[in-house]
């Protein structure tokens, strides 16, 4: 059944009411030592490092609004319910990840949504896109030919991950590799189709465009494009 405009922005609206009352989120702590915290850690919403509006007109306002404090809000407040739940302890995010294995599927995937989403954020930037220049533009000349050679791949990636997903760059082995990973799974998870240290992340579920592209995520990639802050990009390799 398809589904208008009017009707996505009122589902989005009625599971921020859900995710308002579901709990505050906390700053991330440490307590303790070694490999794992004393005491369960918690997470806070990171805020956006630009206004809503900031990346227009590649993506709008509403989009990122509802992306960032309803999506991402939503994996942070699930994610802290199922550490607190589950009495987890560990000693960093990242540490979580590279272990998911033996966590329940929740912390999966909102773990997974909390930390993709942190990083995405940072890598786009209002007045960003074009070409890299420097070492970043070397390294992506001497791994993929060109610089419109590694985009192509990139949003070839991006264009086949069937369903939700992310398209990436990573470094492997000392290598830039470009893949993908299905919902909110990222390379640093030891259950990862693709491994490796996250260079380049792209959101290819639907709630990243659909209120200005609807289903068209071919138009969406390219918007995107002309966003990416490649100067964040090059801090990772």
């Amino acid at each position: 059944m398809k589904t208008t405009r009017r009707e996505f922005v009122k589902n989005s609206v009625a599971a921020a009411a859900v995710i308002a009352v579901s709990g505050t989120s906390f700053v991330s702590e440490s307590k303790g030592s070694g490999n794992f915290l004393s005491e369960p850690a918690s997470f806070i919403l990171p805020p956006l490092p630009y206004d809503f509006a900031a990346l227009e007109p590649h993506i709008d306002s509403l989009t990122m609004q509802i992306h960032h404090d309803k999506h991402h809000g939503g994996y942070v407040n699930n994610l802290n319910k199922a550490v607190a739940e589950n009495n987890l302890k560990f000693s960093s995010l990242e540490e979580m990840l590279k272990n998911i294995s033996t966590f329940p599927a929740t912390v999966r995937n909102n773990g997974g949504g909390h930390w993709n989403h942190s990083l995405f954020w940072k890598l786009m930037k209002p007045g960003g896109g074009g070409p890299p220049s420097g070492k970043f533009a070397e390294a992506l000349n001497s791994a993929f030919g060109s610089f419109d050679a590694f985009k192509n791949k990139f949003t070839e990636a991006a264009m086949k991950r069937f369903g939700s997903g992310w398209a990436w760059l990573v470094v492997q082995d000392g290598k830039l590799e470009i893949g993908s990973t299905p919902n909110q799974d990222n390379p640093l998870m030891d259950v990862s189709e693709l491994k490796g240290n996250p260079v380049l992340a792209l959101d290819v579920w639907e709630h990243a465009y659909y209120l200005k592209h609807q289903n068209k995520r071919a138009d969406y990639i390219n918007a995107w494009w002309n966003t990416v802050n490649w100067d964040e990009a090059a801090k990772k390799i």
